[in-house]
C-alpha cells in the first residue's frame, strides 16, 4: 500500500513533464511504430527518386481532427501524386506524403485542409508539415522529425495552427 505522500505524488505527477529531451508516452511510441510501418517504404522510394533526379522535394504532413472522417476529407483534397495513410483511426490521425511539393505548397495545402475540416465541424485540429529537400536523412529520421513536430503542437495546444519545418 502506498503512503499518503506517495499517492499524492503519483496522483499529481504531470504526464508530459518534458524538458528539452523528448520523452514519449506509451501511446506515442505505439504511434511511432505504426508510422514506421506505414511510411518507411514510401519514404525510401521518395529518397530513391530524389537521388535519381526524378523528385526534387517532398512534404510529409501529420494531421489530426476530432468529429470528422479525416481520411475522407484528405482523400478528396489530395492530388493523384499525394499519398494518405491512417496512422491512428481511434484518434483520427493521418499522414500524407506530397511529392514535388515545397514548404509553401505544403503549408497552403494544410491551410486549405484545416479550413475544410473547420467547415464540416472538425475540432481539435493539429498539423505538422515537414519539407524534405535532401536525401541525407533516413526514412526513420523523417518519421520521427514529423512526429516530434506534431507532438510539440499537441503538447503546446496549438490547435488550428500549422507547425512546419524544412530539412536541407
Amino acid at each position: 500500500m502506498l503512503s499518503i505522500k506517495k499517492r499524492n505524488f503519483v496522483k499529481n505527477r504531470k504526464i508530459y513533464d518534458r524538458n528539452n529531451d523528448v520523452k514519449y508516452t506509451a501511446k506515442e511510441i505505439n504511434m511511432a511504430i505504426h508510422m514506421k510501418k506505414e511510411l518507411e517504404d514510401v519514404l525510401d522510394i521518395m529518397f530513391y527518386l530524389m537521388q535519381n533526379s526524378r523528385e526534387n522535394t517532398f512534404v510529409t504532413i501529420l494531421i489530426s481532427a476530432k468529429n470528422i472522417a479525416l481520411k475522407e476529407v484528405l482523400e478528396k483534397e489530395k492530388r493523384d501524386t499525394d499519398l494518405v495513410y491512417d496512422i491512428d483511426k481511434d484518434e483520427s490521425i493521418c499522414a500524407m506524403i506530397c511529392q514535388e511539393t515545397e514548404v509553401d505548397g505544403g503549408y497552403h495545402f494544410a491551410q486549405r485542409i484545416i479550413e475544410n475540416i473547420t467547415a464540416v465541424e472538425g475540432k481539435e485540429i493539429y498539423c505538422s508539415v515537414l519539407e524534405v529537400k535532401t536525401n541525407k536523412y533516413s526514412a526513420k529520421d523523417i518519421i520521427f522529425r514529423t512526429l516530434n513536430t506534431y507532438l510539440k503542437a499537441r503538447h503546446e495546444e496549438k490547435s488550428g495552427q500549422i507547425i512546419f519545418k524544412s530539412l536541407y
